[in-house]
């Protein structure tokens, strides 16, 4: 298998605290590789450095061959890499329609817009209904499948989703979690961020443990389902 992501010996500092001490990790094409960790351990954190938005004191990201590390944030999704972030970040009196237009700005994903746009509609069937309303009219479920559309639009090779089932009621969030394998299953690498632990575990491959900043365990998704460390903290078990 071929490396999509590597992040190697990242540290980040806000306000002179340590949020990520020595991040190591990899993360392959065709993968769905998952960041677990309580609040405040640091996982959004990993996604917002990858995409430029936060930028590390130390340590290299490495994506499809391009040093992402070294790119202003602005650069960093030319490069076919889309980020999901929490909350949604939809712009609210935009229609629906609108919102996913604004993930396909690059040219190359322009000349293919009506062609994503059905790829879209086709995963998301309710959203074709609702694409002249506002954004901010939807459901919290529909305004995630809005914002995981949005980074289609991209023609990502990979596809970063920090906490897409957050809020969302056990049946939405399980409709999430299997539109997540849907896409992976069409070729697109995935790296999830997410609290729903059991969920997350049940679809990725491989998983990375955060607590302060640090990740210390790892493994496949039914190793670490397994571990007595991760059924005690996230399972409840």
């Amino acid at each position: 298998m071929t490396t999509m992501l590597e992040v190697c010996d990242l540290c980040v500092r806000y306000d002179g605290a340590n949020a990520l001490r020595d991040v190591s990790f990899d993360v392959m094409a065709g993968e769905i590789v998952v960041l677990l960790g309580s609040n405040g351990a640091g996982k959004s954190t990993v996604i917002k450095t990858i995409s430029g938005l936060v930028k590390p004191e130390s340590g290299t990201i490495t994506y499809d061959g391009v040093r992402l590390d070294l790119l202003p944030a602005s650069k960093v999704f030319s490069h076919h890499l889309a980020h999901v972030p929490e909350g949604r970040k939809l712009f609210h009196e935009m229609s629906v329609e609108e919102n996913l237009i604004l993930g396909s700005l690059k040219p190359d994903a322009k000349e293919k817009r009506e062609e994503t746009l059905k790829r879209v509609y086709d995963l998301f069937p309710q959203l074709k209904n609702l694409s002249g309303q506002a954004a901010g009219n939807l459901s919290g479920g529909e305004q995630q499948m809005v914002a995981v559309g949005r980074g289609l639009m991209g023609l990502p090779k990979m596809i970063m989703l920090d906490e897409p089932s957050l809020g969302l009621s056990p049946k939405l969030a399980l409709d999430i979690f299997r539109i997540v394998k849907t896409i992976n299953g069409e070729g697109v690498t995935v790296l999830l961020v997410e609290q729903n632990v059991k969920s997350s575990l049940a679809i990725c491959h491989r998983g990375y443990v955060l607590e302060n900043g640090r990740i210390i365990m790892s493994g496949t998704g039914s190793e670490l389902a397994q571990d007595e460390r991760v059924k005690e903290a996230y399972l409840g078990i």
